[in-house]
């Protein structure tokens, strides 16, 4: 990439964090500034762009449980959306039409299907880097959204496949990854940490995925995902998803930037692109409605829109494969990157207002009630128990076998890993599946006046500052313990109201070093 855009690709995200928006929102100002001043779209700046867009599907698939894609709130929603939003949007487009605008005056009921199934999909990219930005990815909400935004990216390959873009003979070889992913997995776990693990990231995303896939035919973004959800079962996944965060932030500038250099507007081009926003409150209208079908609350319906509420890039490569069919004119490649350049730039600010939001248009939201609420968007009760552990990894496991067996404490655990929490429900521990680092789960969290002690046991520093900080707004009287990796992370969890603080690896040190000095003065050591 020339200096050039880097320097204002730099500059758009630095103005943008000053108004308090997205930096992305300054990266596709920047593109357009860029493509003012004369720059194009060149072979570096897409191959950057694309580099990004499949490492983030592939991130995204390591943390995708595909239990969550065979839910109904997830595939039937995506369904009904498809089909609801198409229809809904050809019907505006139409109503556009008579309004005598050139580039629609012409266009017959294919087209305006065309255009109105392009306009019903919600931007991959966008929507998690939003939920990523948020830390909310493994929220209810954000599960949904993400479910919902797979299942556009199977039905994207329908749709290509069943306009001519037929796989290869050869494409039936991909099935050889469900029984070769064990060996995946088993390489994962011998690699480590460092170069080798992100080296194993890049070849299992852009060879494995990307290049494979394309290969016989088949979308390579897809087939990122797919290898990525095929390593998700690994208990490295998290570390490898940590380990490409940063590769993959810089490359997505790149694919920002590119929506901008893609053509220079003209007056005509922009009206249109202005008449498709307004089509935007429509199929985001349509998510409202679908969404409340499963009974979900208010919040998490609203939250799930508007990480949803914006057009696709998967708009520009319908209009391009339909230009080159002869469907479309050239000049809807550059209607359709306005309008998702534009609903991004609206979005960004709607979601990062979601929660002043929810609060002013809550009361205005039918209420759901509890015993009716999707199982997993109702409350949290902790019943009769006197401790909480939050956190069922190695160090709260233990926590809870300790306050269990040898204080006679009822306990109950919180994870946020479903298969960690059916195991441990199968031991026979009384543990419920949920993300204290999510503002959702406090939200539905019902704190009894029974509960004696709380234990922040997770792995992340940040989601037990997060926790304490959640506890200020709970009416919580009882004992905050914690522990931490470093030690210069104690004063922050006591300035925020823990009680004590427990130096993991120093007071293992610790232990350690007593029963050796005990064992030195027993008779027959």
């Amino acid at each position: 990439m020339e200096p050039m855009l880097i320097v204002v690709a730099f500059a758009g995200g630095v103005l943008a964090m000053l108004i308090r928006l997205p930096p992305m929102v300054g990266f596709l100002a920047a593109g357009f500034v860029l493509h003012m001043l004369g720059y194009r779209l060149s072979a570096s700046v897409e191959t950057v762009a694309d580099l990004g867009v499949t490492l983030l599907l592939f991130t995204i698939g390591l943390k995708l449980n595909v239990r969550t894609l065979l839910r109904g709130e997830v595939w039937g929603s995506a369904v009904l959306h498809a089909v609801t939003s198409t229809l809904a949007l050809t019907l505006g487009l139409f109503a556009i039409k008579l309004t005598g605008l050139v580039l629609l005056r012409d266009a017959d009921l294919r087209t305006l299907l065309l255009l109105g199934f392009a306009l019903s999909f919600s931007s991959t990219v966008f929507a998690i880097k939003v939920l990523e930005s948020r830390g909310e990815a493994r929220a209810l909400y954000g599960r949904i959204a993400i479910g919902v935004l797979v299942m556009q990216d199977i039905f994207a390959v329908l749709f290509l496949t069943g306009t001519g873009h037929l796989p290869s003979r050869w494409a039936p070889l991909l099935l050889l990854l469900l029984p070769g992913s064990w060996l995946l997995r088993a390489v994962l776990d011998r690699i480590g940490h460092g170069e080798m693990q992100v080296l194993f990231g890049i070849l299992s995303a852009l060879v494995l995925g990307y290049a494979a896939f394309e290969a016989v035919g088949i979308k390579g973004d897809l087939g990122a995902l797919i290898v990525g959800m095929l390593l998700a079962p690994n208990s490295r996944a998290p570390s490898l998803a940590k380990s490409l965060f940063d590769m993959k932030e810089l490359f997505l500038v790149g694919f920002f930037l590119s929506i901008g250099l893609r053509d220079l507007p003209t007056w005509e081009t922009v009206a249109v692109a202005s008449a498709l926003l307004l089509l935007l409150p429509v199929a985001t209208l349509v998510y409202l409605g679908v969404f409340a079908l499963f009974r979900l609350r208010g919040r998490t319906n609203l939250l799930a829109t508007l990480a949803l509420a914006n057009f696709s890039e998967f708009g520009l490569i319908v209009a391009a494969l339909a230009s080159e069919r002869g469907w479309l004119s050239d000049e809807w490649l550059v209607v359709l990157s306005l309008a998702v350049a534009a609903s991004f730039a609206i979005a960004a600010p709607l979601n990062t207002w979601s929660e002043a939001l929810n609060s002013r248009f809550e009361r205005f939201v039918p209420t759901v009630p509890v015993d009716r609420l999707h199982p997993d968007d109702r409350p949290i009760d902790v019943g009769d128990a006197e401790a909480i552990v939050l956190g069922m990894g190695r160090v709260g496991h233990g926590a809870y076998l300790r306050l269990t067996e040898t204080f006679q404490m009822r306990v109950l655990g919180i994870e946020n890993d479903g298969d960690r929490v059916r195991r441990l429900l199968a031991e026979g521990l009384n543990v419920v599946e949920g993300d204290a680092a999510d503002t959702d789960f406090w939200l539905k969290l019902e704190v009894s006046t029974g509960v004696r002690l709380i234990l922040l046991a997770m792995p992340a520093h940040e989601g037990n500052v997060f926790a304490l900080e959640q506890l200020r707004h709970h009416p919580f009287a009882g004992r905050v313990a914690a522990v931490v990796k470093y030690a210069d992370q104690i004063p922050q969890l006591e300035r925020l109201g823990a009680h004590s603080v427990h130096h993991l690896y120093e007071e293992a040190g610790q232990e350690l070093a007593d029963d050796a000095v005990a064992g030195l003065r027993e008779p027959n050591a």
